[in-house]
């Protein structure tokens, strides 16, 4: 176990294995790592597995930046009944009715979830109606009515069919369930259908082929290698450009102050006004390169310290 006394900041991509909960993976990191400065970048059911970001020390701030992102799945879907939680899980609705479909009505009703649309949840889920838990009324076969909310699906494409099952991939945004694609197509192509399984591939940067196992990670801090598997503060939202400061700029910054870029650094004058790229976040970074803030556009060249690491 790390020494209490030693900060640990960064990721740590974990693989998710099946019939646990995501708190479950935060509380085995925590007592691994001696801290309870541990959270996770978005949620995944208990029967699914793979890619879970954990977030330890500072990191835990960064998850405003995370839990909408772009996610990646591979899973099943299995034709031929629909169940209560819309996934493997739960109680059939009805008796297997005869699987009837192919390949080419399958793909199309992908096709036609692709894009943005309008998704209702699973009644069990954690969603909350009139400051309820769905999933505790649903548990409770009380009646649970959830809006449906805009999600964007990126890509949908068929693996391969065979018998009753059909695998696929998925790239999502954050907030869409893939139960619930599972469940919709099923009624898009006239058979019942729920989610077999599902794995998730990707947080956004984050990959399976980063992914340690929670076995994979005791080993890791008692060889004292940690620093391996973890992915520092430095290397987070990679897509962000970085602005060196030093002296008076990095103590102001620290201080939360606001700044204006330098001319230099100004998008072209030349640039038609509603044309003109707009940089968004900026990684602020003091000599030694490390991260010291992350900066949001206010208006014009001005920016703001919105997350400052002290």
């Amino acid at each position: 176990m790390p020494s209490t006394n030693t900060e640990i900041s960064g990721i740590l991509v974990i693989d998710k294995p099946a019939g646990i909960t995501s708190h479950d993976v935060v509380a085995a990191a925590r007592r691994l790592l001696g801290t309870q400065q541990v959270g996770h970048f978005g949620t995944l059911d208990p029967f699914a597995t793979g890619v879970l970001p954990l977030s330890v020390g500072k990191a835990t701030r960064f998850a405003q930046f995370y839990l909408k992102s772009r996610k990646a799945y591979e899973g099943a879907m299995r034709f031929g009944f629909a169940t209560d939680t819309y996934d493997a899980t739960g109680q059939p609705a009805a008796d297997p009715a005869p699987v009837e479909f192919d390949r080419a009505a399958l793909e199309k009703a992908f096709r036609d979830f692709t894009g943005r649309v309008m998704q209702t949840p699973p009644p069990f889920s954690a969603k909350r109606v009139g400051g309820v838990r769905a999933y505790k009324l649903a548990r409770e076969r009380k009646p649970v009515e959830l809006a449906p909310v805009e999600v964007e699906v990126y890509a949908l494409e068929v693996i391969n069919t065979e018998g009753d099952l059909a695998r696929f991939a998925v790239e999502c945004s954050g907030g869409t369930y893939v139960r619930s694609l599972a469940h919709d197509i099923g009624r898009k192509i006239g058979c019942p259908t729920h989610l077999a399984s599902l794995r998730r591939t990707a947080v956004a940067e984050f990959k399976e082929n980063q992914a340690v196992t929670l076995e994979g990670l005791r080993q890791t801090i008692e060889a004292g290698k940690l620093e391996a598997v973890l992915v520092p503060l430095e290397a987070l939202l990679p897509d962000c450009p970085a602005l060196v400061v030093r002296g008076r700029e990095e103590q102001g910054v620290r201080h939360g102050h606001k700044f204006e870029l330098a001319q230099s650094l100004r998008p072209d004058r030349g640039s038609r006004a509603n044309h003109m790229p707009v940089i968004s976040l900026l990684k602020i970074l003091n000599p030694e390169r490390r991260l010291i803030a992350v900066a949001r556009h206010v208006s014009g060249s001005v920016y703001h310290p919105d997350l400052v690491l002290v």
